[in-house]
């Protein structure tokens, strides 16, 4: 097994007896190429993602630095990088001429490929269907309401940068209800969890999932708890009281984060969670990590309202209009381009044509949107209602 033990020969009560003196190592051993550890008084088998990540740490290598064969730089998605090119000029962390390159130069730019080859990083953040080598590149939401049984799920699929940029707008659409009170005429919505808060949460778990496991991120939504949970491959010696307090930022995916960081997504310092837990504290809403072997889960515990803080039902029919989920994605497209057109909203949707005009026609009806202009060079106005 390649150690140096010492052997010695001691005397106890006029007998002698040998003293084999092993000392602990701090990592797995190697026997008939098996790697062994000690947990506690029994010994285990280093295997699956944990033995992957112990060798590839060995050869001072990241999991999302390692190549993908058979996928071109052709495959990756236009809208991805559409995302990324956006949301990296509002956080001004890539200037005006890093964003002017070509795709092919860009991934090159943000070191996600290999003499040539697409990264783990490279099809996770910019291929449409990443999931066809990563089982578990999505995101599953499910919600259970008071009990225990699933009312109802969503599992939202495409690459990190469109995971991103719709999962928490689907949770705060069609998951939360805002509380509804009034600042003289003006209406205040409050939701059950900061959405700042969300979406750190949110991009964490998309950042350091360990994708190799094959196992979603799934989030839990009840009446007073929603509970969000990735598989990871924790730091050596970290905790969960280590990710409530000051830590540095160490990321098991650091090529992923790098491109979140470019985006404006998230800070590089690890004060992400901290900032997190702050904003909820002020909001009421406790927060609470639990760290098992292979996974770690957040819950955010919501207070209760009382009886006295509810708003008849009849006054939200009144003030909120109701909208599909898909028409709620309708909206917010058009307000991020108004010139969006039927046929780039059906694809977005992942619905026909026919269908998607349906549903611009009954937002129109319903006074949410209008039309300006002719339908071709006319753009989308979002009513004030």
């Amino acid at each position: 097994m390649g150690l140096l033990v010492d052997v010695n020969l001691l005397s106890s009560d006029s007998k002698e007896y040998i003293e084999i003196s092993v000392p602990a190592s701090s990592e797995p051993i190697n026997y008939r190429g098996e790697y062994h550890y000690r947990s506690g008084s029994t010994k285990q088998l280093l295997q699956g993602p944990a033995l992957t990540h112990f060798l590839l740490d060995r050869t001072r290598t990241k999991w999302d630095a390692m190549p993908v064969d058979g996928v071109e730089f052709r495959d990756l998605d236009k809208e991805s990088f559409d995302i990324f090119r956006r949301e990296a000029k509002k956080s001004g962390r890539m200037t005006v001429q890093d964003l002017a390159m070509t795709n092919e130069e860009l991934l090159d730019n943000l070191n996600l490929t290999v003499n040539g080859k697409l990264t783990r990083a490279a099809v996770l953040l910019f291929h449409r269907k990443p999931e066809r080598w990563f089982g578990g590149a999505y995101v599953k939401i499910g919600f259970f309401g008071d009990g225990p049984d699933l009312q109802y799920q969503d599992e939202i699929y495409g690459s990190l940068f469109i995971q991103a940029d719709r999962v928490v707008e689907l949770i705060y659409l069609k998951y939360f209800k805002a509380r509804i009170s009034y600042d003289g005429l003006i209406r205040v919505e409050r939701y059950p969890i900061p959405k700042d808060a969300m979406r750190e949460a949110v991009f964490n778990a998309l950042m350091h999932s360990n994708y190799d496991s094959g196992v979603q991120i799934q989030i839990r939504i009840h009446e007073d708890l929603v509970l969000i949970s990735n598989d990871c491959v924790f730091p050596a010696n970290w905790t969960a009281e280590t990710l409530m307090q000051r830590h540095r930022s160490e990321q098991y995916n650091p090529k992923i984060a790098n491109a979140f960081f470019r985006a404006g997504y998230v800070e590089a310092w690890g004060r992400g969670i901290e900032n997190m837990c702050k904003l909820c504290a002020d909001y009421g809403v406790k927060t609470e990590y639990t760290v098992h072997p292979c996974d770690v889960m957040l819950e955010f515990k919501i207070p209760r309202l009382d009886a006295s803080d509810k708003r008849p039902e009849k006054v939200t029919e009144k003030v909120t209009e109701k909208v599909t989920e898909n028409q709620a994605i309708i909206i917010r497209e058009m307000e991020k381009n108004p010139f969006v057109t039927a046929i780039g909203l059906a694809k977005i949707l992942g619905i026909s044509l026919r269908k998607t005009k349906e549903n611009i026609k009954k937002l129109q009806q319903k006074g949410l949107i209008r039309r300006i202009g002719p339908d071709k060079g006319g753009h989308w106005q979002i009513t004030k209602n």
